[in-house]
């Protein structure tokens, strides 16, 4: 397998590199706290200009037919700049779900506005009790008519607030653990029946809890069934907690940069205090986890474009290592940084903050060295 990144692919993170250092500064990412949308709509229109939210869709519905590797490299980039925009609940979550289980009716109808910027999706498939695990589903979908009533609560939905539909998981039939009986719904957020409230995080991203209360939806809005539903939902999380990796990537190695001139510039005793022996060698810790990281995220992406048997356990691999080394990374920044880094005036707060809510994203260590050891059938 070839770790190196193709010339279109360097150009493509080049590209990336730039956009964000020219159009999302920290300053930026202060303002949206106060912003009841949380991102800027107007930025998401240029990415969409430059093909980003197309790059994992099929070309006959507008994207640009190419693979993970491709999109992780956008998200690593936007990960440095903390940009909010809803490249993962509506790219990699409620896109993907329309593009692994959706019907072809489906695709047609959502996917080229995606592509387009025109839309925003996402997908509702946590809850209270479930502590990361897709199928442990409380909510009901009953058959109704020539439909479906759905019952219960998600939690933690990204980007709900401003969602054109969501996908929701709800359980048709078997027990509430199992991987029987668990479908799609596309539900529309402004049904009768369904409430959407949000839910204060430290990182200042947008997330919702999303209530159901008897909300129908019709047999045009299920998803390709339950018979296909298990694999491909759990593929679709894969390829998001990809992304989200790739993301936390971006993020770490700047938070660590910006660590780095720190220790160049703080003077201390008459020297930086880079050139103490102590502070040398936390940072080259932190070095051997960014790159650590790195090569567990792209390894994953390359296996799941390459089909690979183990591309499961590569996705949590990945996942379990960006936690650790982002908690790690975030906490090292700080304490470097000493007593400006624990003010809001200072940057490095951000990529703390970031930090603390990415590592319980789409599962946290715990979970995620579970799932390796359960495919490993440990």
């Amino acid at each position: 397998m070839n770790f190196a990144l193709s010339d279109e692919q360097q150009m493509l993170q080049s590209s990336a590199n730039d956009f964000v250092k020219r159009e999302s500064d920290l300053k930026r990412i202060r303002e949206l706290r106060e912003d009841s949308t949380g991102f800027s709509k107007q930025l998401w229109g240029k990415m969409a200009e430059l093909g980003w939210l197309g790059i994992p869709f099929a070309e006959d519905v507008g994207g640009l037919g190419q693979g993970i590797v491709d999109m992780i490299v956008v998200m690593e980039e936007l990960g440095r700049g903390l940009c909010p925009e809803p490249m993962l609940s509506t790219v990699l979550l409620g896109g993907q779900a329309l593009t692994l289980a959706g019907t072809g009716e489906q695709q047609n109808e959502w996917l080229p506005k995606v592509v387009e910027g025109e839309a925003y999706l996402s997908l509702a498939y946590q809850e209270k009790q479930s502590r990361f695990d897709p199928f442990d589903v409380a909510t009901s979908a009953k058959q109704d008519g020539g439909g479906w009533k759905l019952s219960g609560e998600k939690i933690f939905v990204p980007d709900a607030h401003v969602a054109d539909r969501i996908v929701v998981s709800a359980r048709s039939g078997g027990a509430q653990r199992s991987r029987e009986g668990v479908e799609l719904f596309l539900v529309d957020p402004k049904a009768k029946g369904v409430t959407v409230t949000d839910i204060p995080c430290m990182d200042w991203r947008k997330r919702q809890i999303v209530k159901l209360d008897g909300v129908t939806v019709g047999e045009g809005d299920r998803l390709s069934g339950a018979d296909a539903t298990d694999v491909a939902f759990e593929a679709v999380l894969d390829r998001a907690t990809v992304g989200l990796c790739a993301e936390m990537l971006g993020s770490m190695n700047e938070a660590f940069r910006m660590t780095l001139e720190y220790l160049k510039t703080r003077v201390q005793f008459g020297v930086p205090i880079g050139s103490f022996q102590a502070l040398k060698h936390r940072a080259a810790d932190e070095f051997v986890q960014t790159e650590l990281s790195r090569s567990a995220v792209y390894y994953a992406a390359m296996a799941i474009d390459e089909k690979l048997p183990e591309a499961a356990r590569a996705v949590s691999t990945a996942k379990a290592r960006c936690n650790d080394a982002f908690h790690l990374i975030g906490n090292e920044s700080i304490q470097m940084h000493g007593g400006i880094g624990m003010t809001d005036e200072h940057d490095i707060g951000f990529y703390f903050k970031r930090a603390r809510v990415a590592e319980v994203t789409l599962g946290d260590s715990t979970f995620h060295r579970d799932r390796y050891a359960r495919l490993k059938e440990y």
